[in-house]
């Protein structure tokens, strides 16, 4: 029989677990809040940490609140529902303060305030799993279940907006009704400043019998539907094909950029556009200077650092995404001040990044890996004096923060986090450093 054992709660780790210690064992425990006194019995244990399960709260933090959605705690979707909004935002800040100094021995001269935004109906995009049970003869669609291939049983999101949200029920009579209903794993979520798009990933052809339901759908609540047999390329509009296509703006640089359902944007439009506005801040970028974008994707940053007069190279490994960044160059009227170039950057050289010529000052935006590779190829001869890093890992950016300050001759000027993904561990930063 497992035992109960009591902890205190130190702190939370990187996936909204409580942190607390017993006889010198780490132990992690979903639910748990900073500063509770929680009874737990452990469902994992090895010889330096332990996970548990929550039995029951014995002293509760203050901060902590009911969740909104009624999903939650089954649903994978959010883990931090449970702590109020603003220690959420609190919690993030720690974990990125803790991952500089441990891992990167670093801490920034200024800790920027956060950019926070709305917190329900944010997200824009999405990936929703769909699962056809034989057994109750329905098919799920949702988020998986928590630490599950499952999908969760829902009938609401709160972090989609509320016309998505409203969709997934009857998304889940639609796909009932459909005679591939068992060759259907996945709906793409995409929404635009002018449509909404679903993309259903079909593992074998649609028949001819269920194209009618699928227009009706689309037709009875506004969306467009798209369908996807193999990879992101065979992403094809079945209904309607007159819909206007996708895409986001920012109107504090007048650009506005168009994009396939299957490409990646930022999921928070609201607070993309702050982040956007605190990264030209951050960079200063000037007539005349010669700025690198790094992981440029279709341009969200390249392009605005060209609105401000500087000459910009956006250098991305996603061929795709390269071809979408010129595309919006050409509609914004930017051709003439950006190049946009296909590179790996995980295989960044000291010999190939001098081949790239000189910067005045760069921006990094990586995926979670980080840019390691592309900051140890940095000498005296390619340093740029500044460089803006907005990073999705606060435990790669700390690692190459340490690469910067303590190897390459930079300092670290301001750090900060943006709530990109409320109510989830979610944490995304923006750094500042420069040439000493």
């Amino acid at each position: 029989m497992t035992t109960t054992n009591i902890t205190h709660i130190d702190s939370l780790d990187q996936e909204g677990r409580g942190v607390g210690r017993v006889e010198g064992k780490v132990v992690f425990i979903d639910g748990a809040l900073t500063g509770e006194t929680v009874a737990y019995r452990a469902t994992r244990s090895k010889a330096s940490y332990e996970i548990g399960k929550l039995e029951r709260i014995l002293k509760s933090s203050p901060m902590r609140v009911t969740p909104q959605c009624p999903h939650f705690g089954v649903c994978g979707g959010c883990a931090m529902q449970h702590l109020d909004a603003a220690a959420q935002v609190a919690a993030k800040q720690r974990m990125l303060e803790d991952d500089l100094w441990h891992i990167g021995r670093v801490r920034p001269e200024t800790m920027l305030p956060p950019i926070i935004g709305p917190l329900w109906g944010y997200r824009h995009k999405a990936r929703l799993r769909a699962r056809f049970v034989s057994a109750k003869n329905r098919v799920l669609v949702g988020f998986n279940e928590k630490a599950s291939s499952y999908v969760a049983v829902m009938g609401e999101c709160h972090v989609l907006p509320p016309s998505m949200s409203a969709l997934i029920v009857p998304l889940q009579e639609l796909l009932a009704q459909l005679t591939i209903k068992e060759r259907i794993p996945q709906i793409e979520v995409a929404i635009g400043e002018h449509v909404t798009v679903l993309v259903l990933r079909i593992l074998e052809p649609l028949a001819r019998a269920d194209e009618t339901p699928l227009r009706a759908f689309a037709e009875r609540h506004g969306v467009q539907i798209w369908t996807q047999s193999k990879g992101p390329e065979t992403a094809t509009p079945f209904h309607p094909l007159d819909a206007p296509g996708l895409s986001y703006t920012l109107p504090e640089f007048n650009l506005r950029y168009p994009f396939m359902p299957t490409e990646f944007t930022q999921v928070n439009p609201h607070i993309n556009r702050v982040l956007v506005r605190r990264a030209m801040r951050m960079l200063d970028a000037k007539p005349g200077e010669r700025i690198a974008d790094f992981f440029c994707g279709l341009g969200n940053f390249t392009l605005p650092i060209a609105r401000m007069g500087a000459t910009v190279l956006g250098l991305e490994g996603a061929a795709a995404l390269v071809r979408r960044a010129k595309e919006s160059a050409e509609i914004n009227g930017l051709s003439q001040a950006v190049e946009f170039r296909e590179a790996n950057l995980f295989e960044k050289t000291a010999e190939s990044l001098a081949a790239l010529g000189h910067f005045d000052k760069w921006l990094i935006d990586p995926p979670r890996d980080g840019a390691m590779e592309l900051i140890k190829a940095i000498e005296e001869t390619t340093a740029p004096q500044r460089i803006v890093y907005v990073s999705c890992n606060p435990a790669t950016l700390a690692r190459d923060a340490g690469l910067l300050t303590q190897v390459k001759g930079y300092r670290m000027v301001a750090a900060g986090v943006v709530n990109m993904f409320p109510h989830t561990a979610h944490v995304e930063s923006m750094a500042m450093f420069e040439k000493i």
